[in-house]
């Protein structure tokens, strides 16, 4: 079968990203676009206010359970952008530092952003994800 999605590394530019810099598609392939995981409990409340590892914990728990109800895993992901409210670089870093470990070798291209404020009341971290799904996923 041939791979839904390709991740393509760009060795033209720095390799201090922890990511790939584009990814392509097959057409026909089934696209998953998740809402944005936010950092909330079975009953919806946030978790963890004021630790930004700990929202970025269960956050990437929540994608993953998202994307499971799709028929999609986290290394069917081609694109993320990571949203932390914060100005401080390090809090970024710090999120930054949880969701690449969550996808461990598989690495797509990700735009992380710092805000000034997410929806919920507390709510430091949330995560949004396109994932490419072959026919038989």
């Amino acid at each position: 079968m041939t791979r839904p999605a390709s991740l393509i590394p760009v060795p033209a530019l720095s390799d201090v990203a922890e990511y790939a810099y584009a990814a392509t598609v097959v057409p026909s392939t089934r696209l998953v676009f998740t809402a944005g995981a936010c950092p909330l409990d079975a009953d919806g409340a946030t978790v963890a206010p004021g630790d930004h590892a700990a929202q970025a914990r269960q956050v990437m728990a929540n994608l993953e359970t998202a994307l499971a109800a799709a028929g999609a895993r986290l290394t069917d992901v081609v694109k993320t952008t990571v949203y932390v409210a914060s100005a401080r670089q390090e809090d970024l870093v710090t999120v930054w530092e949880v969701v690449r470990d969550h996808f461990g070798d598989h690495e797509p291209p990700s735009t992380l952003l710092g805000v000034a404020v997410l929806g919920y009341t507390d709510q430091l971290v949330e995560v949004e994800a396109v994932a490419a799904v072959g026919h038989d996923g």
